[in-house]
């Protein structure tokens, strides 16, 4: 079944933004010119700059034009945030050991949390972060292909997974767990945990255009982190 005119116009905008060939502030073609290049009528191009718009993707000023927004975080109990800013926050240094960083084909579970076809190929990265060389967090994450572009190509010792992932998949919402779990012995070992102490485990999934971007698991030593929020 065929998309409808406007859905065509919107992915492709979308693709454009997400491939870098427009970046935050860029301006993009004039509704004329994209009805031109569509062969549709302009009310078309305006519901799918419109729906953008209303979706934070692109930013419409009067006069002016239509402009890729700026990304925006979803506000939650625990906010988004890069673990290395939470660390230089506090005036400590950050540090990051990848311990894996390679395509992998998506199993069963994971398939279904992503919404992609079991054994779909997917991005995987395992890193290790420090503060002032302490280990702090074990962040095993998987992300969709198509929203990170260039994502196995990063040196994630000195740009986290979170802070290049919204560059290109600015972030509409998120739906994450917190729970305490006994870890398995390599990632007590990789942590420097105590023989009995629990993880604070966040299991998140982000979403970007209406797609799932990334499934992540956040291992933490509960004797040297907890988390915090406000509404």
């Amino acid at each position: 079944m065929t998309a409808p005119a406007y859905q065509r116009i919107k992915d492709y905008l979308v693709d454009q933004i997400q491939a870098g060939i427009w970046r935050e502030g860029d301006l993009i073609p004039s509704e004329n010119e994209l009805a031109r290049q569509f062969d549709v009528a302009r009310m078309t191009v305006n519901r799918a700059v419109r729906e953008l718009a209303d979706e934070d993707v692109l930013r419409r000023v009067q006069g002016a034009g239509t402009f890729v927004a700026a990304p925006k975080y979803q506000s939650t109990l625990v906010t988004l945030r890069s673990i290395a800013e939470e660390i230089r926050e506090r005036g400590h240094q950050h540090s990051c050991q990848v311990l894996k960083l390679a395509e992998a084909n998506a199993p069963l579970l994971l398939a279904q949390e992503m919404a992609v076809e079991p054994g779909a190929d997917v991005y995987h990265s395992v890193l290790l972060h420090r503060e002032n060389g302490l280990p702090i967090q074990l962040e095993d994450r998987w992300v969709n292909p198509p929203m990170g572009p260039g994502y196995l190509e990063q040196d994630f010792r000195h740009l986290t997974p979170n802070e290049y992932l919204v560059r290109f998949a600015p972030l509409e919402r998120a739906e994450y767990r917190i729970e305490a779990r006994m870890p398995d012995p390599a990632t007590r070992e990789l942590l420097a945990m105590g023989k009995d102490e629990p993880c604070l485990v966040l299991h998140r999934r982000t979403f970007s255009q209406g797609k799932i971007c990334s499934v992540v698991n956040l291992y933490h030593p509960a004797g040297r982190y907890r988390f915090s929020g406000h509404f």
